[in-house]
């Protein structure tokens, strides 16, 4: 599945090597800014006092720099400027429903970005950063509400992670089995799509009656959320 043009190819390491499951191994950039940009909530993986971590946290992107970010106490945050860390986006899009247990599936789009992540201190970049994260998960409402204040600026550590070393892996169709000898069985096979929409926008109980949604908001209820 190396598609797109050779500027375009995600580099090949130790780490990134598609050892199992060639078939469903991207190589190609561009998909791994679709799985990002699908969704906004990762999970990091880091070492920790001698403990491994898998902490689940919002992030953003740029197109060349993932940013994610969290309270200036989380262990997590603190420890893994100095440490490699692996950050994994997953999409499942069904169940592949086979003849046999065996040959049961899922279809997914599936992201793991390595490096040492960064802490950003430039105030500047700081801001940018948290604006990607809040327009990539809901755009139109960094402009929308109020940006954080210089005290609240400082209670949040923002971790950037360069883009350049990722494995990316897709799986898509029908099961496996419909040529093998199960296919005389009789019985039913095929995908349970799995769709995630946005619902309808739950006011706070304290809103006054008068203040409407934006139309950011209203616009993204009943859209696909990946």
């Amino acid at each position: 599945m190396n598609s797109g043009t050779p500027e375009r190819q995600l580099p090949v390491t130790e780490r990134t090597r598609h050892r199992r499951l060639r078939e469903q191994g991207s190589l190609d950039r561009d998909q791994l800014d679709a799985i990002l940009d699908a969704g906004f909530i990762c999970h990091l993986g880091v070492s920790f006092e001698e403990t491994l971590m898998v902490v689940p946290t919002v992030y953003g992107s740029d197109g060349s720099t993932l940013y994610f970010h969290g309270s200036v106490a989380s262990r997590s945050l603190i420890a893994s400027p100095a440490a490699t860390v692996c950050v994994a986006v997953t999409h499942v899009d069904g169940l592949v429903l086979a003849r046999s247990v065996f040959e049961h599936g899922v279809n997914y789009r599936s992201a793991m970005i390595f490096g040492t992540p960064r802490l950003v201190t430039d105030p500047d970049e700081k801001l940018a950063g948290l604006r990607c994260l809040t327009e990539h998960a809901t755009p139109g409402q960094w402009d929308y509400a109020r940006r954080p204040s210089r005290k609240e600026l400082a209670a949040t550590a923002l971790l950037a992670l360069a883009l350049d070393e990722a494995s990316v892996k897709i799986r898509s169709g029908a099961p496996d089995d419909g040529d093998s000898e199960d296919a005389e069985l009789g019985l039913w096979a095929g995908v349970l799509p799995l769709r995630a929409t946005w619902g309808e926008l739950e006011p706070d109980p304290l809103l006054p009656e008068r203040i409407e949604a934006p139309a950011h908001l209203t616009k993204r209820v009943g859209t696909t959320a990946n």
